[in-house]
C-alpha cells in the first residue's frame, strides 16, 4: 500500500515551503520509513539556510500557543499543542514566566524561536536545555536546533501516516486507534524510536529535579541610574570550614569553598551559580559581587552577602539580590 501526500500535509509536518514541495514531489511513498529516509535527505541535503529559518519560525516558543510567523498550518498549530502537553501540565506560573525570559534572551542571541522535541518532556526539562544551550556558538546551536527539526518533523510524519491509515488497510506496525488521546500516545511511542533518544530521555527522566532553577539565585539593580547592574562578576561560596561557621571578624583561611561564578546579564541577573537540586545543603553560603570593577568610582571594591541556610529550609527557594550605588547598598530575601 502505497501513502499519497498533497504539499500542505508536508508544510504541517514542517514549516518550510521548499522541503513540502520536495516532499510532495518525492510522494507517494510506501512506508513511514520511506518517507523519514526522504525528509531527512530533503531537510540535510536539499533544503536552503532559509528553508530552515522558515520552518523554524513556523513554531510557538515553548510556553506559548502562537507561531512566530504566519508560516504554520491549522494542523502544525494543533500539534504543537499536543507536543507542549506535558510541558504546561508540569509548568507553574514562575516556571512560564521564566521560559519567557530565557527564550528572549535566546532569541535575541541567535535571531530564531528555541527548538525542541517538546514532546514528553517536562517543563523543567525543557528549561534546563535551554539554558545548556544558551552558550553555544550560533554556528553549533544552529544546528542543533535543525537536528531537533528534523525530530519535530519525524514525529509528525508518524501522525500524518497514522491519520491516513484505517481498520482495513493498517498494518500491524502501525495499527489504527479509537481516540485521539491513544494516537498522541502511540506516535509519541514511534517518534521517540525514530529518534532513537527515547531509552536515553528515559534514563534521565528519573534524574531530573522537580525545580526549575537553582535553589540559589541573584540579581543586581543599579539604584543610582535605575537600571540593571549589567556585566558584574558574582561568585557564590559555602562555608566548609573546621568551624561549624565563620567567626565573626574571623581571619581563618580555606573555609569558604566556590560553587560557582557568573557574570550578570543585560537584565542584572547572574547565570546558573549552582546545580538544580530539589534540596540544597544547609549551611552558611557568601556571595559576593565585584562593584569595584563595576564601579570603579565607587566606595565598595567589592560587596558580600552572608546567610545561612537551615535544615528545615532545604527545599525552599533563596533569591539573594543586590541593590547597589557607588555609595550605598542593601539586599533581602526575594522569591
Amino acid at each position: 500500500m502505497e501513502f499519497g501526500f498533497e504539499e500542505k500535509d508536508f508544510l504541517a509536518c514542517c514549516g518550510s515551503t521548499k522541503f513540502a514541495k520536495e516532499m510532495a514531489l518525492a510522494s507517494p511513498f510506501a512506508s513511514l520509513e520511506e518517507a523519514v529516509s526522504a525528509a531527512r535527505d530533503v531537510w540535510f541535503n536539499k533544503v536552503d539556510v532559509h528553508a530552515w529559518l522558515q520552518a523554524f519560525s513556523a513554531h510557538p516558543q515553548i510556553g506559548d500557543s502562537t507561531p512566530s510567523s504566519h508560516h504554520a498550518t491549522p494542523t502544525s498549530a494543533q500539534w504543537s499543542k499536543g507536543e507542549q502537553s506535558t510541558a504546561l501540565a508540569t509548568a507553574t506560573g514562575s516556571t512560564l514566566q521564566e521560559l519567557s525570559e530565557w527564550n528572549a534572551r535566546y532569541r535575541q542571541k541567535f535571531g530564531f524561536v528555541f527548538l525542541i522535541c517538546a514532546s514528553g518532556r517536562s517543563s523543567g526539562e525543557i528549561l534546563a536545555e535551554l539554558k545548556n544551550r544558551y552558550p553555544n556558538r550560533p554556528i553549533a546551536e544552529f544546528d542543533i536546533a535543525a537536528q531537533e527539526q528534523m525530530k519535530v518533523t519525524e514525529l509528525r510524519l508518524a501522525k500524518l501516516f497514522s491519520s491516513k491509515a484505517n481498520v482495513s488497510s493498517t498494518t500491524d506496525q502501525y495499527p489504527a486507534v479509537a481516540t485521539k488521546k491513544v494516537e498522541e500516545d502511540r506516535v509519541s511511542i514511534i517518534g521517540g524510536h525514530l529518534t532513537a533518544t527515547s531509552e536515553a530521555t528515559a534514563g534521565k527522566t528519573s534524574q531530573i529535579s522537580t525545580r526549575t532553577r537553582p535553589p540559589i539565585t541573584t540579581h543586581v539593580l543599579d539604584v543610582s541610574r535605575g537600571s540593571p547592574g549589567a556585566g558584574i562578576e558574582v561568585r557564590l561560596e559555602m562555608w566548609k570550614g573546621a568551624q561549624p561557621r565563620p567567626s565573626f571578624g574571623g581571619t581563618e583561611i580555606g573555609g569558604w569553598v566556590l560553587q560557582g561564578s557568573s557574570t550578570t546579564d543585560n537584565d542584572g541577573r547572574s547565570g546558573q551559580l549552582m546545580s538544580i537540586v530539589d534540596a540544597v545543603d544547609a549551611g552558611i553560603y557568601r556571595i559576593s559581587f565585584n562593584t569595584g570593577k563595576y564601579c570603579p568610582a565607587g566606595f565598595f571594591p567589592y560587596v558580600s552577602i552572608v546567610f545561612e541556610i537551615r535544615e528545615s529550609q532545604k527545599r525552599e527557594h533563596f533569591h539573594v539580590p543586590l541593590l547597589f550605588s557607588p555609595f550605598s547598598f542593601t539586599t533581602y530575601r526575594g522569591s
